[in-house]
């Protein structure tokens, strides 16, 4: 069985692409959450990565379930139970493994991301869309919700209006509607999709590693924490930061008015 995600790197730069055509890259009834899961365990344990980019192969970014593989689990024997669990070991996986990643990570929506495959680039640090991208919040019109986490993470992207809207409605919306309501920050034509993606992920892999992880860790645990208890973490991680070589070069550079030359 060939790979369903392809895992390529060039400098400190990864990038991670679906590639299953026959089913427009769906992440549900194949391999797709062991690949993810296995994907981020190897950035993880990397931290000479620095970025990581998440795109699809062909006319789609990702269209979500695989609505085929639906029927088995609405029609079969399998209990409540065993639903249950299988979000848990599938879909879900996938979700914490892709929003845990310390490196930080871009989407680049080649083409339509549905249901899924939506929340999937919602995980997703930034977003940049092609200009053929659609995104739609549709578990609704399937008689579901979001098992994925998308009830979680598109409010905090959108704002709870536009967010509400977008999951009763299941509808799609574009890619000019996705930037003005906040869920992409770019919107490019489609050949310039990875040239614009690659750019953006160099201009973060200037900076130093070790700083980069930390400053997307604050933020993710800033997502639920008070402030004060926010403030004792950031002392703690700049206690950390302030011991790095990548620090020390850093000052080095900017007393010798030179610019900063990082491993």
């Amino acid at each position: 069985m060939p790979d369903f995600l392809h895992f390529d790197r060039s400098g400190p730069i990864v990038t991670l692409t679906m590639d299953e055509p026959e089913t427009r890259n769906a992440i549900t009834g194949n391999r797709a959450a062991e690949e993810f899961c296995g994907a981020a365990a190897r950035v993880a344990a990397d931290e000479t990565i620095k970025v990581v980019i998440v795109t699809g192969a062909g006319g789609a970014f990702s269209s979500g379930g695989n609505v085929k593989d639906m029927r088995s689990l609405s029609v079969g024997d399998i209990g409540g139970a065993a639903i249950r669990e299988e979000y848990r070991q599938g879909i879900q996986r996938l979700a914490l493994a892709l929003y845990n990643l310390d490196a930080p990570t871009i989407a680049a929506v080649n083409g339509p991301a549905i249901g899924a495959g939506c929340d999937l680039a919602c995980l997703c640090d930034m977003r940049i869309a092609s200009a053929e991208a659609r995104f739609a919040e549709s578990f609704i019109k399937m008689g579901l919700i979001a098992g994925d986490g998308g009830a979680w993470i598109l409010p905090r992207i959108v704002g709870a209006s536009k967010a509400a809207e977008m999951a009763f409605t299941g509808e799609a919306i574009d890619a000019g509607e996705a930037l003005r309501c906040g869920l992409v920050s770019a919107v490019v034509e489609p050949e310039e999709l990875m040239a614009a993606a690659r750019d953006l992920a160099r201009r973060i892999a200037v900076n130093p590693a070790p700083a980069l992880r930390l400053t997307k860790r604050l933020m993710r645990e800033g997502q639920h924490m008070r402030f004060d208890s926010l403030l004792e973490l950031a002392a703690a991680y700049q206690a950390l930061a302030h011991k790095t070589p990548e620090h020390a070069e850093a000052v080095a550079a900017f007393i010798e008015k030179r610019k900063s030359r990082f491993e």
